[in-house]
């Protein structure tokens, strides 16, 4: 299986039919969390992926919606018996919040904890997280409010590139991670600091030559047609909306 699944597709606030923007990479090897919001275990649970199957995870920032539920997902693979090390990715400031956040809670004194081992990811430049032989996932800082990376994933199977976005502003880096993608998720928060707009994910679409946009971490109370008719202002291609528990073979 070489699979991107969106677990969840909305903004910050989360809502009925959205869940917190969160992502699952699946090939033979790999089965890949990045960022945990409101309710990962339930998601997981809905495409068939136990929590236990979690190879790695990404925390792309230090922000509620983004990894909220961290210390619930660790609590939950203690509980079903875990032994495998989880490898949690971020950048420094990321993992020390983590790390206070699952502190709270004396995670480290639970019997029979399970290993977990933590990578940090530099901030100065392009960084492969994660390279097997199926899949090959990179980290690249982007500009949002806290530090952030955004992530580009590739799988050697099929040949097909994703970017994902994360909460980020145009700038040079997003640019530089997104250049000849065949599919890019770009959040579609803004407009405003630290975020984009859908216009401005056009923008950033055509710069970059992506085969196709799908806007993700948006407000889904603006109507789906406004929106892809401010990204196509700027961009040619497809454009769709990402919803919860759409996947990309």
């Amino acid at each position: 299986m070489n699979r991107l699944t969106v677990l969840g597709s909305g903004f910050a606030v989360a809502n009925q039919y959205q869940e917190n923007t969160h992502l699952l990479i699946q090939t033979e090897a790999h089965t890949v969390l990045i960022d945990c919001g409101n309710n990962p275990v339930g998601k997981l649970q809905k495409v068939g992926v136990a929590i236990n199957e979690i190879t790695e995870l990404i925390l792309t920032h230090a922000h509620a919606d983004h990894m909220g539920a961290l210390p619930l997902l660790v609590m939950d693979m203690w509980l079903q018996k875990r032994q495998s090390p989880l490898h949690i990715y971020g950048l420094t400031y990321t993992l020390e919040k983590a790390n206070a956040l699952l502190n709270i809670y004396g995670w480290k004194t639970w019997q029979g904890m399970f290993p977990v081992e933590f990578h940090t990811v530099k901030e100065d430049s392009l960084q492969t997280l994660i390279q097997g032989q199926d899949l090959v996932v990179s980290a690249l800082m982007v500009k949002h409010l806290i530090p952030t990376i955004g992530l580009r994933i590739a799988f050697s199977a099929s040949r097909k590139t994703f970017v994902y976005s994360c909460d980020t502003e145009p700038c040079e880096n997003l640019d530089h991670l997104a250049a000849g993608a065949d599919l890019l998720l770009q959040e579609a928060a803004g407009p405003g600091k630290g975020h984009t707009s859908s216009e401005e994910a056009g923008v950033t679409a055509s710069k970059a030559g992506v085969q196709q946009l799908v806007l993700i971490h948006y407000d889904a109370a603006r109507p789906e047609t406004e929106l892809i008719a401010e990204a196509r202002k700027h961009y040619s291609g497809d454009i769709s909306l990402a919803k919860d528990l759409l996947f990309f073979e």
